[in-house]
C-alpha cells in the first residue's frame, strides 16, 4: 500500500486540543507521523502528497447507537416480515451509507434479525463489502409484554425482538448469540413511551434475568448494551455491569450517583435524535404537539436533557448516537446528534467532536488506536470542507467531506489522491 502525506491540514486531532496546522503521514493502515508544516521526516519523502488546502482534517466519526439493519419503519412487525435476502442487501446499503456520511466506525445497538449485522461486519472485515468498522449486537432481547412484543394471540410471529421469559431462557438465548459471534448482547430492560402496555418508566426485566445475560457475556469476554429508560433499569445496568446504557431518560438521583461512582465501566448514549424529531418534526406521521404531550415525550425530553447535563458535569462518558431509522429520524442523519449535544447539553463543538471520536474509540474497545489522529493510530480520518467548530451541522452533509479514509484507504478520494 502506497504511503500518503496529507499537507496543509488544519488538524482537529480528537483529543480536544485546539486545531493546529499539520501534516499527516499514513503508511498502510496507520498514521506514522503527525508533524508541523515542513517537518515531515525525510524517510517519508516518497509519500504521495495530498493537499488539504487548509481544510479541517479530523478523525472519522463513530456512532454509538446504530441500526444498519432497521427499516425506515415504526411498525416493528413490518421489519420482521421482510425476507432475509432483501434484508441483508438493505443492511449492506445502510452500512455503506454510514461510511458515506463520515462514520468510519459504528456500534450497533441491535440487529433486526439474528445474523444480519454480523454477516455484514464479517464481509466488511474480509474486504468484500464497503462499510464502516462495526461492533455488532444480538437482536433486542425482551420479555413477554415488553418493548417489541407485537405477537398476536392467534398468530405466533416475532418482529425484530427475541422474546425470553425467566433466567433460563435468557441464559440459553445469550449463549446462542455468543456462539454466533456477536460482539455484545442487547437487552430491553425498560419500556418505552411509544408502547402503551410498557411505558418508559416501567422496568420490564428482572434482576435475575439481567444478571444471567451479564454473566454469559462477561464470562466470554463480551459486553452488554441496554435500552434503559426507567430509573430502576439504569440501576440494574450498574449493578450487573451492563457497559452501554442507552437513554437513561428517567434516571433518578440514586442512579446518577451509581453511574458516576462506576463511570470507568459505563458509556451513556441518550439517543437525543429520536426524542427531538419525535417531539418537533413528526407531525406528518401523526405526532402533533398534542399527541407528543399525551405520550409524555415533552417531560421525557426535559428529563433526559437535565440528566445528561448532570452526567457530563460529573465526567461520565456521554456519547452521540440517536436511534436513526424511523421515517422522521432517518438513517444517514446520524451526525445530527452532535448538533443536539451542542444545542441541548451545553457541549462545545469541540467537546461534541471529541465525544464522537476519542470517546467513540474507547467504546469500540480501541481507545489506544482509534478515534484520534496520532502516531500509531489507525488512519480513519475526514477532510472537511467547512469548519465544524464554527458550525457543527456541516458534519451532517455528505458534500462537506472532501475526503473519507478508513484503515488508510480512501473511501472518498480528494483531488490529487
Amino acid at each position: 500500500m502506497a504511503k500518503t502525506v496529507i499537507r496543509n491540514a488544519r488538524l482537529i486531532d480528537g483529543t480536544g486540543a485546539d486545531p493546529i496546522p499539520a501534516e499527516i503521514v499514513i503508511d498502510g493502515q496507520r498514521i506514522v507521523q503527525v508533524a508541523a508544516a515542513g517537518d515531515v521526516s525525510p524517510e517519508h519523502a516518497d509519500a504521495t502528497a495530498v493537499d488539504a488546502g487548509g481544510r479541517t482534517v479530523m478523525p472519522g466519526l463513530i456512532d454509538a447507537h446504530s441500526h444498519p439493519s432497521f427499516l425506515p419503519e415504526i411498525d416493528l412487525a413490518v421489519m420482521g416480515n421482510l425476507p432475509v435476502e432483501e434484508h441483508t442487501l438493505l443492511t449492506a446499503r445502510n452500512a455503506r451509507l454510514m461510511l458515506d456520511q463520515g462514520f468510519t466506525s459504528i456500534f450497533c445497538a441491535a440487529s433486526a434479525k439474528p445474523r444480519l449485522d454480523l454477516v455484514i461486519r464479517n464481509e466488511i472485515n474480509a474486504g468484500n463489502l464497503v462499510g464502516p468498522r462495526m461492533l455488532v449486537a444480538s437482536p433486542e432481547l425482551t420479555v413477554t409484554g415488553g418493548v417489541g412484543d407485537v405477537r398476536l394471540p392467534h398468530l405466533e410471529r416475532h418482529s425484530v425482538e427475541h422474546i425470553c421469559d425467566g433466567p433460563d431462557e435468557f441464559r440459553k438465548v445469550s449463549r446462542w448469540y455468543m456462539r454466533e459471534g456477536v460482539d455484545h448482547i442487547k437487552l430491553d430492560i425498560s419500556g418505552d413511551e411509544f408502547i402503551p402496555y410498557a411505558k418508559g418508566r416501567m422496568t420490564t426485566m428482572t434482576d435475575e434475568e439481567v444478571a444471567v445475560v451479564a454473566d454469559v457475556a462477561h464470562s466470554r469476554g463480551k459486553r452488554v448494551a441496554a435500552h434503559a429508560r426507567s430509573a430502576e433499569s439504569v440501576k440494574m445496568c450498574v449493578r450487573h455491569g451492563v457497559e452501554i446504557i442507552y437513554h437513561a431518560d428517567f434516571m433518578d438521583a440514586e442512579g446518577l450517583d451509581m453511574v458516576t461512582e462506576n463511570m470507568d465501566k459505563h458509556f451513556v448514549a441518550p439517543a437525543l435524535g429520536f426524542v427531538h424529531t419525535s417531539r418537533y418534526e413528526a407531525k406528518d406521521w401523526g405526532l402533533t404537539p398534542e399527541v407528543t404531550a399525551s405520550l409524555g415525550l415533552d417531560a421525557q425530553m426535559d428529563l433526559v436533557i437535565s440528566n445528561m447535563i448532570e452526567l457530563k458535569k460529573r465526567g461520565v462518558r456521554v456519547l452521540p448516537g440517536g436511534d436513526y431509522f424511523v421515517p422522521w429520524n432517518p438513517m444517514g442523519a446520524n451526525a445530527r446528534d452532535l448538533e443536539h449535544f451542542v444545542n441541548y447539553l451545553g457541549f462545545t463543538p469541540m467537546e461534541a467532536i471529541e465525544s464522537a471520536t476519542r470517546l467513540g474509540g474507547e467504546l469500540m474497545l480501541q481507545g489506544d488506536e482509534l478515534g484520534c489522529i496520532k502516531e500509531g493510530y489507525l488512519a480513519d480520518l475526514l477532510i472537511v470542507d467547512s469548519d465544524p467548530l464554527k458550525d457543527i451541522s456541516v458534519l451532517q452533509k455528505q458534500e462537506s467531506f472532501v475526503g473519507i479514509m478508513k484503515d488508510g484507504v480512501w473511501h472518498r478520494k480528494p483531488a490529487g489522491a
